[in-house]
Order: C-alpha cells, then sequence, then structure tokens
C-alpha cells in the first residue's frame, strides 16, 4: 500500500530528547539528559486517596465526556491562583497541548513567531507544524534583551515566546526589570506574548518574581502545568487567556480531543482542593536544591576552566559551554559508548536553537540523580571531555 502523505507530515521530525530517552531507559545509564520531574516526589498516599474520593462521590461523572473547558472546580482553582476569573481559564492535555493550541490559533506558513536563543525544544516542534518562520530575539544570560529587538525584528509577529523561569534549556531566570521591558516592546509592537512557566514554582533561591500575566494580563497567553509539581502522568496542564481568543483555544480543543480526561482532572482537584499542594513543593524545591548544589559542586571540582555554566536559582537544568572545537554530539556519543566506566547521558545543545546552533552547548538535568551518581557521572564526563579536547588540540 503506498501512502501519500501530506507536506507537512514530510516535515515532521522526531524530538532529540524523547529519542534519547528510549536510550536512557536503561538503568545502568547515568542520566542527566531527561526534564523529568523526580519519581519520589509523586505524591502516591495523596492521589491514592483522591482517588478513593472520586469513586466514592461521583464516578460515573467522572467517567463520562466533560466540557472541553474543563472541569470546572479545577478551572475555579487555576483561576484564583493567578488572580483571574474562570472564563479565562483552559485545562489542556499537558502544557504540550497548549503550544498546539496556540499555534494553531495563530501561525500561518510564512508568518513570523519570536523566539528566545536558545529555547525550549517542544514548542519549536509544536510551531514548526504550522511553517512559521522563526525569529530569533537577542539574548544573553539573563535572557532575552528588549533593548537590542529592533522594529525589524518584531513587525508583523504573531507572538511572542517566551520562557521567564528557569528557562529550558538553559536554567535562567529573566529579571524583574528584563520583564517590564520585554511587556512594553511588545505592548508598542502590537505583539501578543506566549508565557510559558511550568518552572515558576520550582524556585529555590533569588526572591519571587511577579509573572508576565500579572503585569500585562491583556497582552499575555499564560501556560501552567502540573507535571512538575504533581505527577507528568496526569497530562494536566491549562492555559490563561484573554476573553478574545478564548473561544479560538476552545474550538481549537475540540478538534483535538474533545476535552481533557475528566477523571485526571478530578482526582487532581481532590488531592489540591485542601492545600496540599503548596506544602507539596517545599520539598520538591528542597530535593532539587540539594541536587543542584551537588551537580555544581561536582562541575566546579571536576570540569576545567574552559568550561563554562550557569547557576540556576531554581528549575531543573544546568547549561554548559564547552570548549573550544568539542562537538556536544560528538561528546554524548562517546560518553554513552565509553572503553570503561560508566555510561553518562546529556542533551546536546543543538536542537534547542531555531536558527544556527551552538555546537557546544549541552544541557544536563540534575533531579532525577543522586548525589553520589552526579559526582560519578560528572567526573565520566569530564574524563571524556578530556579526550575529545586532546584529540581536538592534535588535530589544530
Amino acid at each position: 500500500m503506498h501512502f501519500t502523505l501530506s507536506q507537512r507530515a514530510g516535515k515532521m521530525s522526531s524530538s532529540a530528547i524523547r529519542e534519547l530517552l528510549k536510550i536512557t531507559a536503561d538503568p545502568s545509564i547515568i542520566s542527566f539528559a531527561g526534564g523529568l520531574p523526580a519519581p519520589q516526589t509523586f505524591p502516591i498516599e495523596v492521589m491514592h486517596a483522591a482517588c478513593e474520593r472520586v469513586f466514592a462521590d461521583d464516578p460515573r461523572a467522572a467517567f463520562q465526556y466533560a466540557p472541553t473547558e474543563g472541569y470546572a472546580p479545577l478551572r475555579e482553582w487555576v483561576g484564583a491562583r493567578h488572580g483571574v476569573p474562570v472564563e479565562r481559564v483552559l485545562i489542556t492535555t499537558g502544557s504540550q497541548q497548549a503550544l498546539d493550541l496556540i499555534g494553531k490559533i495563530f501561525i500561518d506558513p510564512d508568518s513570523a513567531v519570536l523566539v528566545e536563543s536558545p529555547t525550549y525544544l517542544g514548542a519549536l516542534q509544536a510551531f514548526a507544524m504550522f511553517e512559521p518562520r522563526f525569529v530569533e530575539l537577542p539574548c544573553d544570560d539573563a535572557g532575552m534583551v528588549p533593548e537590542l529587538m529592533t522594529a525589524q525584528m518584531t513587525a508583523g509577529a504573531r507572538f511572542v515566546y517566551a520562557m521567564p523561569n528557569f528557562q529550558n534549556p538553559t536554567g535562567r531566570r529573566m529579571p524583574l526589570a528584563r520583564r517590564l521591558a520585554l511587556i512594553e516592546t511588545m505592548r508598542a509592537a502590537g505583539v501578543p506574548i506566549i508565557e510559558d512557566d511550568p518552572y515558576g514554582e520550582l524556585s529555590y533561591s533569588g526572591e519571587q518574581l511577579p509573572s508576565l500575566l500579572s503585569m500585562h494580563p491583556d497582552g499575555v497567553i499564560h501556560m501552567g502545568s502540573f507535571s512538575k509539581i504533581m505527577a507528568p502522568g496526569l497530562r494536566l496542564g491549562y492555559v490563561i487567556a484573554p476573553a478574545a481568543i478564548m473561544d479560538k483555544l476552545v474550538q481549537a480543543k475540540q478538534a483535538s480531543d474533545l476535552h481533557t480526561p475528566g477523571f485526571n482532572q478530578r482526582v487532581a482537584f481532590e488531592a489540591i482542593k485542601s492545600g496540599f499542594l503548596d506544602g507539596h513543593i517545599a520539598t520538591i524545591r528542597a530535593l532539587y536544591a540539594r541536587q543542584c548544589a551537588a551537580m555544581l559542586a561536582a562541575l566546579a571540582d571536576n570540569m576545567p576552566a574552559s568550561v563554562r555554566w550557569n547557576e540556576p536559582e531554581g528549575g531543573m537544568f544546568i547549561w554548559l559551554r564547552l570548549p573550544e572545537g568539542v562537538d556536544s554530539a560528538q561528546l554524548l556519543r562517546a560518553t554513552l559508548a565509553p572503553d570503561s566506566g560508566p555510561r553518562v547521558a546529556f542533551v546536546h545543545g543543538a536542537p534547542f536553537y531555531a536558527g544556527p546552533a551552538d555546537q557546544r552547548s549541552a544541557r544536563l538535568s540534575f533531579v532525577t540523580v543522586t548525589p553520589a551518581r552526579i559526582d560519578e557521572g560528572i567526573a565520566q564526563l569530564a574524563r571524556a571531555l578530556d579526550h575529545a579536547t586532546a584529540v581536538h588540540q592534535r588535530r589544530a
């Protein structure tokens, strides 16, 4: 049978991270690759009790079709947490679906979409389905630099995609002055801001900063997720959007999956309605802070002075820049197949760029690895890097 696929299908590609996770399922590999929350943080007992209450209270309604907008009590909880009316909240099947819905209602072929450099690979993958023209904005270690953005960059853009809190992949957090400047720049250009915030609750140093949504409610579409603070298997996310576009988001979701699983929404609400989540998030923060400190210490102890990395104030990632002449993709192949010692996985940085990539960049995640394994893995990574550097110097 011959299948004639669409031009869009022909342009699809697999996520480099999802493909790598197939390899790192091997427990012998020390994996700094996945952006997965630590399984020991999953609130198993709380979720078990929440399931029992759903079954006891109204199980038939939990298994019936449900409104596209989502389970009303859960939407109300999200709205109250963000200070917005419930009518502006749409529950999605993970925040990845929110990216897809936003792409569907905003992007035409060759329309401009503004992104950070680098930026979240999953967003690039979702938006690329609709064939935009990505425009990478000027960035530094604190995120986007509004004063370097020109009218030519922003002209006609459908939106700017921003991850201001502990960005994936770099771990950077946008300072308050930058947030205000970004809002003013995009307000003047008439460009909406997509604020993707799956990590904002995972702050373990520095002061809490206001969301872009709270500072510019009519010009920001805010995305949130329960994956990093409860469990990704629930596949629960949400979009908070201005009333002017909520109908279109709902219509796009109806065409996608009718509604997010009602049972999952009810279980999540039963778990969080009594205030459990705030204490649970504090536990996650403490764990991740310890593991981040362990990785930073291991990097300082093992890496040569020619390697650079950030020191995140929250989230799940550390961003490396390798020495001149070392390609992180080649280094990854070496660490996954060493002659001796443990196999180590990380994510090479190139897929996170919409334009020309920095081949020397790499992302490390510390949240699913114990401090002892972090020490072992970073030491092995440093040995592989020493070998790669020596090879480059011999060839130079």
